[in-house]
Protein backbone atom coordinates (compact mmCIF):
# COMPACT_ATOMS: atom_id res chain seq x y z
CA UNK A 1 0.00 0.00 0.00
CA UNK A 2 3.01 2.29 0.72
CA UNK A 3 4.50 1.86 -2.75
CA UNK A 4 1.48 2.62 -4.42
CA UNK A 5 1.03 6.05 -2.60
CA UNK A 6 4.69 6.96 -2.93
CA UNK A 7 4.24 5.67 -6.51
CA UNK A 8 1.07 8.52 -7.34
CA UNK A 9 3.44 10.69 -5.61
CA UNK A 10 6.59 9.94 -8.35
CA UNK A 11 3.50 10.06 -11.20
CA UNK A 12 2.84 13.43 -10.10
CA UNK A 13 6.00 14.63 -10.01
CA UNK A 14 6.62 13.86 -13.70
CA UNK A 15 3.00 14.88 -14.77
CA UNK A 16 3.96 18.28 -12.74
CA UNK A 17 7.12 19.07 -14.86
CA UNK A 18 5.67 18.18 -17.84
CA UNK A 19 2.88 21.26 -17.31
CA UNK A 20 5.65 23.32 -16.36
CA UNK A 21 7.73 22.37 -19.57
CA UNK A 22 4.53 23.06 -21.63
CA UNK A 23 4.02 26.87 -19.61
CA UNK A 24 7.94 27.57 -20.40
CA UNK A 25 7.85 26.59 -24.00
CA UNK A 26 3.59 28.61 -24.72
CA UNK A 27 5.34 31.68 -23.13
CA UNK A 28 8.41 31.73 -25.06
CA UNK A 29 6.29 31.04 -28.03
CA UNK A 30 6.36 34.59 -30.00
CA UNK A 31 3.09 36.24 -30.96
CA UNK A 32 3.03 36.84 -35.00
CA UNK A 33 2.90 40.22 -36.25
CA UNK A 34 1.84 40.44 -39.64
CA UNK A 35 4.34 42.72 -41.75
CA UNK A 36 3.35 45.05 -44.09
CA UNK A 37 4.20 43.07 -47.32
CA UNK A 38 2.50 42.51 -50.79
CA UNK A 39 1.09 38.63 -50.84
CA UNK A 40 1.09 36.11 -53.44
CA UNK A 41 0.32 32.68 -52.06
CA UNK A 42 -2.97 31.33 -53.86
CA UNK A 43 -4.68 29.27 -50.92
CA UNK A 44 -7.00 26.47 -50.91
CA UNK A 45 -9.43 26.11 -48.33
CA UNK A 46 -11.13 22.58 -48.00
CA UNK A 47 -14.42 22.15 -46.16
CA UNK A 48 -15.44 18.89 -45.63
CA UNK A 49 -19.34 18.89 -44.24
CA UNK A 50 -21.79 16.77 -42.93
CA UNK A 51 -25.54 17.62 -42.23
CA UNK A 52 -23.98 21.26 -41.44
CA UNK A 53 -27.01 23.47 -43.18
CA UNK A 54 -27.42 25.40 -39.97
CA UNK A 55 -24.05 26.08 -39.69
CA UNK A 56 -21.92 26.72 -42.82
CA UNK A 57 -23.96 29.96 -43.94
CA UNK A 58 -22.18 31.47 -40.69
CA UNK A 59 -18.92 29.94 -41.92
CA UNK A 60 -19.10 30.74 -45.43
CA UNK A 61 -20.07 34.49 -44.72
CA UNK A 62 -16.90 34.47 -42.16
CA UNK A 63 -14.45 33.67 -45.63
CA UNK A 64 -16.95 35.96 -47.85
CA UNK A 65 -16.11 38.64 -45.61
CA UNK A 66 -11.61 38.10 -45.57
CA UNK A 67 -9.40 40.69 -46.59
CA UNK A 68 -7.54 38.52 -48.44
CA UNK A 69 -7.76 39.60 -52.19
CA UNK A 70 -10.41 37.39 -53.26
CA UNK A 71 -8.95 36.17 -56.34
CA UNK A 72 -6.16 34.65 -54.53
CA UNK A 73 -8.13 31.91 -52.58
CA UNK A 74 -11.19 29.47 -53.46
CA UNK A 75 -12.97 27.63 -51.04
CA UNK A 76 -14.26 23.93 -52.02
CA UNK A 77 -16.57 22.68 -49.82
CA UNK A 78 -16.98 18.61 -49.62
CA UNK A 79 -20.41 17.56 -49.05
CA UNK A 80 -20.28 14.37 -47.61
CA UNK A 81 -23.30 12.62 -48.40
CA UNK A 82 -25.68 15.54 -46.00
CA UNK A 83 -28.72 14.09 -45.22
CA UNK A 84 -29.84 18.23 -44.43
CA UNK A 85 -29.94 20.85 -46.98
CA UNK A 86 -26.01 21.74 -46.49
CA UNK A 87 -25.68 21.38 -50.14
CA UNK A 88 -28.09 23.60 -51.03
CA UNK A 89 -27.02 26.33 -48.07
CA UNK A 90 -23.64 26.54 -50.05
CA UNK A 91 -25.16 27.00 -53.51
CA UNK A 92 -26.62 29.68 -52.46
CA UNK A 93 -23.22 32.15 -52.77
CA UNK A 94 -22.97 33.41 -55.88
CA UNK A 95 -18.69 34.48 -55.17
CA UNK A 96 -16.86 32.49 -57.99
CA UNK A 97 -14.47 31.46 -55.70
CA UNK A 98 -16.48 29.23 -53.66
CA UNK A 99 -17.23 25.87 -54.90
CA UNK A 100 -19.63 22.53 -53.96
CA UNK A 101 -18.18 19.16 -54.56
CA UNK A 102 -20.30 15.93 -53.57
CA UNK A 103 -18.40 13.13 -52.13
CA UNK A 104 -21.09 10.56 -53.34
CA UNK A 105 -19.83 11.37 -57.18
CA UNK A 106 -16.37 10.01 -56.08
CA UNK A 107 -17.11 7.59 -53.59
CA UNK A 108 -20.00 4.89 -52.64
CA UNK A 109 -21.15 4.97 -48.85
CA UNK A 110 -19.21 1.69 -48.06
CA UNK A 111 -15.79 2.19 -49.56
CA UNK A 112 -14.25 4.10 -46.28
CA UNK A 113 -14.35 4.61 -42.67
CA UNK A 114 -12.51 7.74 -43.20
CA UNK A 115 -14.95 9.84 -45.10
CA UNK A 116 -13.35 13.06 -43.76
CA UNK A 117 -9.97 12.01 -45.09
CA UNK A 118 -11.65 11.29 -48.39
CA UNK A 119 -13.82 14.36 -48.53
CA UNK A 120 -10.19 16.64 -47.86
CA UNK A 121 -8.30 14.22 -50.66
CA UNK A 122 -11.33 15.10 -52.80
CA UNK A 123 -11.04 18.76 -51.97
CA UNK A 124 -7.33 18.49 -52.69
CA UNK A 125 -7.46 17.01 -55.84
CA UNK A 126 -9.63 19.79 -57.13
CA UNK A 127 -7.40 22.79 -55.17
CA UNK A 128 -5.58 25.27 -57.64
CA UNK A 129 -3.97 26.90 -54.45
CA UNK A 130 -0.11 25.66 -53.41
CA UNK A 131 -1.39 26.60 -50.12
CA UNK A 132 -4.12 24.18 -48.43
CA UNK A 133 -6.07 25.73 -45.58
CA UNK A 134 -8.38 23.19 -43.83
CA UNK A 135 -11.83 24.73 -41.34
CA UNK A 136 -14.57 22.82 -39.73
CA UNK A 137 -18.15 24.09 -41.71
CA UNK A 138 -19.36 24.93 -37.92
CA UNK A 139 -16.59 27.67 -37.20
CA UNK A 140 -15.59 30.96 -37.75
CA UNK A 141 -12.93 32.35 -39.21
CA UNK A 142 -11.30 35.88 -38.43
CA UNK A 143 -11.05 38.60 -41.03
CA UNK A 144 -7.35 38.74 -41.42
CA UNK A 145 -7.25 34.84 -41.32
CA UNK A 146 -5.84 34.09 -44.43
CA UNK A 147 -4.29 37.09 -44.67
CA UNK A 148 -2.11 36.28 -41.57
CA UNK A 149 -1.74 32.77 -42.58
CA UNK A 150 -0.14 33.73 -45.93
CA UNK A 151 2.10 35.95 -44.61
CA UNK A 152 3.89 33.94 -42.30
CA UNK A 153 3.88 30.94 -44.48
CA UNK A 154 5.92 33.35 -47.16
CA UNK A 155 8.15 34.30 -44.34
CA UNK A 156 8.75 31.05 -42.41
CA UNK A 157 8.68 28.98 -45.69
CA UNK A 158 6.85 26.45 -43.73
CA UNK A 159 5.46 23.21 -44.73
CA UNK A 160 2.69 22.93 -42.13
CA UNK A 161 0.82 25.41 -39.52
CA UNK A 162 -0.76 24.51 -36.85
CA UNK A 163 -3.07 27.12 -35.42
CA UNK A 164 -5.63 28.04 -32.24
CA UNK A 165 -9.37 26.70 -31.96
CA UNK A 166 -11.86 28.75 -29.10
CA UNK A 167 -14.81 27.32 -28.41
CA UNK A 168 -16.80 29.66 -28.17
CA UNK A 169 -19.79 30.52 -26.59
CA UNK A 170 -20.12 28.89 -23.63
CA UNK A 171 -23.05 28.72 -21.05
CA UNK A 172 -23.94 25.39 -19.83
CA UNK A 173 -21.67 23.16 -17.44
CA UNK A 174 -20.73 20.75 -20.00
CA UNK A 175 -19.95 23.21 -22.65
CA UNK A 176 -18.06 25.12 -20.39
CA UNK A 177 -16.45 22.35 -19.26
CA UNK A 178 -15.28 21.23 -22.45
CA UNK A 179 -14.19 24.64 -23.35
CA UNK A 180 -11.52 24.84 -20.50
CA UNK A 181 -11.21 21.42 -21.96
CA UNK A 182 -10.40 22.13 -24.80
CA UNK A 183 -8.32 25.07 -23.69
CA UNK A 184 -5.55 23.08 -22.04
CA UNK A 185 -5.25 20.74 -25.50
CA UNK A 186 -4.59 24.41 -27.28
CA UNK A 187 -1.82 25.58 -25.01
CA UNK A 188 -0.38 21.95 -24.92
CA UNK A 189 -0.64 22.01 -28.83
CA UNK A 190 1.57 25.76 -29.30
CA UNK A 191 4.08 24.80 -26.47
CA UNK A 192 4.44 21.33 -28.49
CA UNK A 193 4.84 22.26 -31.85
CA UNK A 194 7.02 25.22 -30.81
CA UNK A 195 9.73 22.89 -29.35
CA UNK A 196 9.37 20.31 -31.50
CA UNK A 197 8.60 18.10 -28.74
CA UNK A 198 5.61 15.65 -30.27
CA UNK A 199 2.73 16.44 -33.04
CA UNK A 200 -0.39 18.34 -31.91
CA UNK A 201 -3.01 20.20 -34.10
CA UNK A 202 -6.63 20.70 -34.99
CA UNK A 203 -8.42 20.08 -37.99
CA UNK A 204 -10.53 23.37 -37.56
CA UNK A 205 -7.40 25.15 -38.37
CA UNK A 206 -4.59 23.58 -40.25
CA UNK A 207 -1.94 25.07 -43.21
CA UNK A 208 0.17 22.77 -45.01
CA UNK A 209 1.52 23.19 -48.85
CA UNK A 210 0.30 20.72 -51.58
CA UNK A 211 3.75 20.10 -51.99
CA UNK A 212 3.99 18.41 -48.99
CA UNK A 213 0.97 17.20 -48.88
CA UNK A 214 1.35 15.60 -52.37
CA UNK A 215 5.65 14.52 -51.13
CA UNK A 216 4.13 12.57 -48.37
CA UNK A 217 1.57 10.74 -50.71
CA UNK A 218 -1.39 12.10 -48.45
CA UNK A 219 -3.40 10.02 -46.40
CA UNK A 220 -1.90 7.17 -47.45
CA UNK A 221 -1.02 4.42 -45.19
CA UNK A 222 -3.29 6.18 -42.48
CA UNK A 223 -6.42 6.25 -44.34
CA UNK A 224 -8.29 2.92 -42.90
CA UNK A 225 -8.29 5.12 -39.42
CA UNK A 226 -12.02 7.08 -38.91
CA UNK A 227 -9.71 9.83 -37.46
CA UNK A 228 -6.93 11.56 -37.68
CA UNK A 229 -6.67 14.23 -40.84
CA UNK A 230 -4.91 16.19 -38.69
CA UNK A 231 -2.62 15.03 -36.28
CA UNK A 232 -1.25 11.70 -38.31
CA UNK A 233 -1.37 13.65 -41.07
CA UNK A 234 0.98 15.97 -39.47
CA UNK A 235 3.41 13.67 -38.18
CA UNK A 236 4.04 12.19 -41.53
CA UNK A 237 4.70 15.75 -42.78
CA UNK A 238 7.15 16.57 -40.19
CA UNK A 239 8.98 12.99 -40.68
CA UNK A 240 9.45 14.26 -43.96
CA UNK A 241 10.44 18.44 -43.25
CA UNK A 242 11.48 18.40 -39.42
CA UNK A 243 12.21 21.75 -39.50
CA UNK A 244 9.13 22.73 -41.75
CA UNK A 245 6.39 22.69 -39.02
CA UNK A 246 5.13 25.37 -36.74
CA UNK A 247 2.93 27.08 -34.60
CA UNK A 248 1.37 30.30 -35.69
CA UNK A 249 0.57 32.05 -32.10
CA UNK A 250 -1.75 35.32 -33.43
CA UNK A 251 -5.07 36.52 -32.10
CA UNK A 252 -5.83 37.18 -36.09
CA UNK A 253 -5.81 33.44 -36.80
CA UNK A 254 -8.25 32.08 -33.55
CA UNK A 255 -10.66 30.43 -35.59
CA UNK A 256 -14.26 30.22 -33.02
CA UNK A 257 -16.19 26.73 -33.16
CA UNK A 258 -19.24 25.91 -31.41
CA UNK A 259 -19.27 23.42 -28.34
CA UNK A 260 -21.77 20.46 -28.44
CA UNK A 261 -24.44 20.48 -26.10
CA UNK A 262 -25.13 16.94 -24.21
CA UNK A 263 -22.71 15.15 -21.95
CA UNK A 264 -23.17 12.16 -24.46
CA UNK A 265 -22.37 14.13 -27.58
CA UNK A 266 -19.30 15.60 -25.79
CA UNK A 267 -18.16 11.78 -25.00
CA UNK A 268 -18.95 11.07 -28.68
CA UNK A 269 -16.12 13.95 -29.73
CA UNK A 270 -13.48 13.11 -27.36
CA UNK A 271 -13.54 9.40 -27.75
CA UNK A 272 -13.05 9.79 -31.07
CA UNK A 273 -10.31 11.79 -30.59
CA UNK A 274 -8.84 9.13 -27.98
CA UNK A 275 -9.51 6.31 -30.64
CA UNK A 276 -6.79 7.30 -32.41
CA UNK A 277 -4.02 7.49 -29.49
CA UNK A 278 -2.39 4.32 -29.98
CA UNK A 279 -2.71 4.66 -34.23
CA UNK A 280 0.55 7.58 -33.49
CA UNK A 281 3.45 6.86 -34.94
CA UNK A 282 4.82 9.57 -32.95
CA UNK A 283 5.76 7.82 -30.01
CA UNK A 284 6.36 11.16 -28.25
CA UNK A 285 3.51 12.45 -27.62
CA UNK A 286 2.20 8.53 -26.67
CA UNK A 287 4.76 8.57 -23.86
CA UNK A 288 2.98 11.88 -22.49
CA UNK A 289 -0.54 10.52 -23.09
CA UNK A 290 0.56 7.22 -20.92
CA UNK A 291 1.85 9.72 -18.25
CA UNK A 292 -1.68 11.77 -18.04
CA UNK A 293 -3.39 8.71 -18.13
CA UNK A 294 -2.07 6.70 -15.21
CA UNK A 295 -1.86 9.96 -13.45
CA UNK A 296 -5.68 10.21 -13.48
CA UNK A 297 -6.21 7.16 -13.16
CA UNK A 298 -4.09 6.86 -9.69
CA UNK A 299 -5.86 9.80 -8.60
CA UNK A 300 -9.54 8.16 -9.16
CA UNK A 301 -8.07 5.23 -7.59
CA UNK A 302 -6.30 7.29 -4.37
CA UNK A 303 -9.65 7.70 -2.80
CA UNK A 304 -11.21 4.28 -3.35
CA UNK A 305 -8.35 3.06 -1.52
CA UNK A 306 -8.19 5.25 1.11
CA UNK A 307 -11.84 4.26 1.84
CA UNK A 308 -10.92 0.38 2.51
CA UNK A 309 -7.71 1.42 4.39
CA UNK A 310 -6.41 4.19 5.57
CA UNK A 311 -2.49 3.90 7.03
CA UNK A 312 -0.38 6.64 7.49
CA UNK A 313 2.54 7.63 4.53
CA UNK A 314 5.35 9.01 5.73
CA UNK A 315 6.62 11.76 3.81
CA UNK A 316 10.17 12.88 5.21
CA UNK A 317 9.46 11.99 8.69
CA UNK A 318 5.43 13.51 8.79
CA UNK A 319 2.74 11.65 8.96
CA UNK A 320 0.29 11.74 6.63
CA UNK A 321 -3.10 10.33 5.83
CA UNK A 322 -3.99 8.47 2.47
CA UNK A 323 -6.67 10.58 1.77
CA UNK A 324 -4.83 13.48 2.75
CA UNK A 325 -2.37 12.66 0.94
CA UNK A 326 -5.03 12.69 -2.09
CA UNK A 327 -6.06 15.97 -1.09
CA UNK A 328 -2.53 17.44 -0.91
CA UNK A 329 -1.88 16.01 -4.29
CA UNK A 330 -5.84 17.20 -5.87
CA UNK A 331 -4.89 20.63 -4.56
CA UNK A 332 -1.22 20.33 -6.13
CA UNK A 333 -2.66 19.26 -9.47
CA UNK A 334 -5.43 21.88 -9.66
CA UNK A 335 -2.59 24.80 -8.73
CA UNK A 336 -0.07 23.07 -11.25
CA UNK A 337 -2.79 23.13 -14.11
CA UNK A 338 -3.91 26.58 -13.38
CA UNK A 339 0.11 28.05 -13.80
CA UNK A 340 0.01 26.49 -16.99
CA UNK A 341 -3.24 27.44 -18.20
CA UNK A 342 -3.35 31.11 -16.81
CA UNK A 343 -1.07 32.70 -20.08
CA UNK A 344 -3.25 31.04 -22.58
CA UNK A 345 -6.51 31.78 -20.98
CA UNK A 346 -5.07 35.23 -21.20
CA UNK A 347 -4.16 34.98 -25.10
CA UNK A 348 -7.69 33.59 -26.36
CA UNK A 349 -8.84 36.44 -23.95
CA UNK A 350 -11.28 33.59 -21.80
CA UNK A 351 -9.93 34.33 -18.28
CA UNK A 352 -12.95 34.11 -16.69
CA UNK A 353 -13.44 30.70 -17.38
CA UNK A 354 -10.63 30.08 -15.02
CA UNK A 355 -13.10 30.69 -11.75
CA UNK A 356 -14.62 26.93 -13.25
CA UNK A 357 -11.49 25.08 -13.32
CA UNK A 358 -10.92 23.85 -9.88
CA UNK A 359 -14.68 23.05 -9.23
CA UNK A 360 -14.31 20.59 -12.54
CA UNK A 361 -11.34 19.00 -11.58
CA UNK A 362 -13.43 16.28 -10.07
CA UNK A 363 -15.45 15.76 -13.38
CA UNK A 364 -11.96 16.59 -15.53
CA UNK A 365 -10.31 12.99 -13.59
CA UNK A 366 -12.97 11.24 -14.29
CA UNK A 367 -13.58 11.94 -18.01
CA UNK A 368 -10.43 11.69 -18.56
CA UNK A 369 -10.26 7.77 -17.83
CA UNK A 370 -13.45 6.95 -19.06
CA UNK A 371 -12.31 8.63 -22.35
CA UNK A 372 -9.45 7.16 -22.37
CA UNK A 373 -10.57 3.52 -22.05
CA UNK A 374 -13.34 4.06 -24.61
CA UNK A 375 -11.19 5.25 -27.20
CA UNK A 376 -9.16 2.62 -26.97
CA UNK A 377 -11.94 -0.41 -26.15
CA UNK A 378 -15.26 1.41 -27.27
CA UNK A 379 -17.23 2.52 -29.91
CA UNK A 380 -18.77 6.11 -30.72
CA UNK A 381 -21.42 7.51 -33.52
CA UNK A 382 -20.09 10.33 -35.18
CA UNK A 383 -22.31 12.27 -37.47
CA UNK A 384 -24.96 9.88 -37.25
CA UNK A 385 -22.19 7.05 -38.45
CA UNK A 386 -21.42 4.31 -35.78
CA UNK A 387 -17.37 3.60 -35.90
CA UNK A 388 -15.81 0.86 -33.93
Amino acid sequence: MQLFFLFCGVLFLAYSALIIYYRVAWLQLPCYKTAAVSLETKISVIIPARNEAGNINFCLQSLVNQSYPQHLFQVIVVDDFSEDDTAAVVEQFTANNIQLLQLKKFISTDETQSYKKKAIEIGIQHATGELIVTTDADCIVPVNWLQTIAAFCEEKQTQFIAMPVLITPVKSFVEVFQSLDFLTLQGITGASVHKKFHSMCNGANLAYTKKAFEAVNGFAGIDTIASGDDMLLMHKIYKQYPGGVSFLKSKEVIVKTKPVHSVAAFFNQRIRWASKADKYDDKRIFAVLLVVYFFNVVMLLMPLVSFFKNPHINLVNYQLSNINYWLLLFVLKTAVELYFLVPVAKFFGVQKLLWWFAPMQPFHILYTVIAGWLGKFGSYKWKGRNVK
